[in-house]
């Protein structure tokens, strides 16, 4: 008798596409296969990629790890019809290691990130992601806990927004935007997305309005600011390394320059011997521990970047533990 969920309409009821998964399935397949391997979805979102992942090795455990909780929600619905394989932490990713140890293991298979903001995040209005969306200014990717985007606009003085905006959105215009903020917010408190796309389009002279929404760095930098993700990713990332038993790999998707570079100079650092230039033998302990998957950072094909826009900025490296 089939399962009361089949796959196909567990699809129906999460329309959700996962960016590049067969691609991920491709890569996790030579450490997933066979009896007692374990992997750590640390960007679980809606389940989607751990959906795949579970369907495709009947024996493996999935820990997945959100700071969302209306993710995990989802989430535990899409995948309770894998029972005991499907175990889920409410904590940010670079609680990693303790979440690992937590579920009983002290080490895993593999380790998959999925970075930036979720679908679920950016479809529901109300949580103030998308800057196309009057909504409350909240950002938080963990709604119980820490200050919104309202709080970071009011508080916040010119030369912090500046900062934040040139560092965590990359904005030519910082200066301008931070400084016509500070102005508005001395007779009306931000409250809402929409007060704030109107200051950054006056702010934006009509040249370069025509270049793309000049509210898309700010709001990608307010993101990052409030969700802390920089500094999470920055210790995340060599905290999955460590939990990494020998043949595992970690597969991680960026979607902006700012992610994509740290990770790729954690993972150079672990695929590079430590030896001194110039020694002429290298001693063991001077090894790499990692050896690189794919080289450099591999993009979505044209027929899902066709069919999945939100792959188009997707860059994925991977890389397989070759020693402890």
């Amino acid at each position: 008798m089939a399962d009361a969920t089949e796959p196909n309409d567990q699809r129906e009821r999460f329309p959700h596409t996962p960016v590049m998964l067969q691609r991920i399935v491709d890569l996790f397949t030579p450490t997933l296969e066979g009896p007692g391997k374990v992997v750590v979805d640390a960007t679980l979102g809606m389940g989607g990629h751990s959906e795949g992942l579970l369907e495709r090795f009947p024996e493996l455990t999935v820990i997945g790890l959100d700071r969302d909780t209306d993710a995990l929600g989802i989430a535990g619905d899409r995948l309770a019809r894998f029972g005991d394989r499907v175990r889920l932490v409410h904590t940010v990713y670079d609680g990693i290691g303790e979440a690992i140890e937590g579920e009983g293991f002290t080490e895993v298979d593999g380790v998959l990130f999925d970075l930036g903001v979720s679908s679920l995040q950016l479809d529901r209005a109300e949580r103030g992601f998308a800057y196309s969306q009057d909504a409350p200014l909240d950002m938080r990717m963990d709604r119980t806990e820490g200050q919104t985007a309202a709080d970071v606009l009011a508080t916040y003085d010119e030369g912090e927004l500046r900062r934040i905006f040139q560092r965590y959105g990359e904005e030519k215009l910082a200066g301008r935007y931070a400084r016509a903020i500070v102005e508005r917010r001395a007779t009306k408190p931000f409250e809402m997305s929409g007060d704030l796309v109107q200051v950054l389009h006056d702010a934006t002279p009509v040249a370069i309005q025509r270049q793309g929404h000049p509210a898309k760095r700010v709001f990608q930098a307010l993101r990052i600011e409030v969700n802390a993700e920089l500094s999470v990713l920055e210790r995340a990332i060599p905290a999955a390394l460590d939990a990494i038993a020998v043949g595992g790999r970690i597969v991680v998707e960026s979607y902006q320059s700012l992610e994509d570079r740290m990770v790729k100079r954690e993972l150079a650092a672990r695929t590079t011997s430590s030896a001194p230039a110039g020694l002429p033998v290298e001693l063991p302990e001077h090894r790499p521990t990692f050896r690189l998957v794919v080289k450099g950072a591999e993009l979505a094909d044209e027929a899902e970047r066709a069919a999945n826009p939100r792959a188009i900025p997707v860059r994925l490296r991977a890389a397989e533990r070759i020693r402890k």
